[in-house]
């Protein structure tokens, strides 16, 4: 696997029971960021050496990002790991299920929004755009709900979850 650097990531999921659709919380970062600016992920980020697990690195990733304190997520599985090719990170994303109705308290220094983003939704909104980067144009299979684009190591997560859902039957 690519990516020389661990980080995990949370993929906070919840039924809505207005709706009984199954909904997921991503993060969009702040524009001014060095980083991934404006780019929509879940909440996570780089292992510290301190984090006993990769779990661990996500719910304190969580927490410190958009507040949802550990004892609120129950922790299901697992999605494939996913490399990135620009920033050599290997992301590990878990997925956790929690309640819906959250009062989200986003870190103001990183994150600019939280998202609540039904499945149904976000897959409704796949297909392959043209994304320009630090003025490189490509084609990458992509997420569009709203103004909302999702690409990158986050579509691909996206794509492995949407896959697990479906085969499971929800």
């Amino acid at each position: 696997m690519h990516g020389r650097t661990d980080s995990a990531v949370l993929v906070p999921l919840y039924l809505d029971a207005a709706d009984g659709r199954l909904h997921a919380v991503f993060t969009r970062r702040r524009e001014d960021l060095r980083r991934h600016p404006g780019e929509i992920s879940f909440p996570g980020g780089r292992r510290d050496p301190g984090d006993p697990s990769l779990p661990e690195t996500a719910l304190r990733e969580a927490q410190e990002e958009v507040g949802l304190p550990r004892d609120h997520v129950t922790l299901i599985g697992a999605l494939q790991p996913t490399p990135t090719f620009v920033t050599n990170y290997a992301i590990y994303p878990f997925v956790g299920l929690i309640d819906p109705g959250f009062a989200w308290i986003p870190q103001d220094t990183e994150v600019a929004q939280v998202l609540e983003l039904s499945l149904d939704d976000v897959r409704a909104g796949y297909g392959r755009r043209r994304i320009v980067r630090r003025d490189v144009g490509f084609r990458t299979d992509t997420y569009q709900v709203g103004e909302h684009v999702i690409w990158g190591a986050t579509a691909r997560i996206v794509a492995d979850l949407l896959d697990r859902v479906a085969a499971a039957g929800a």
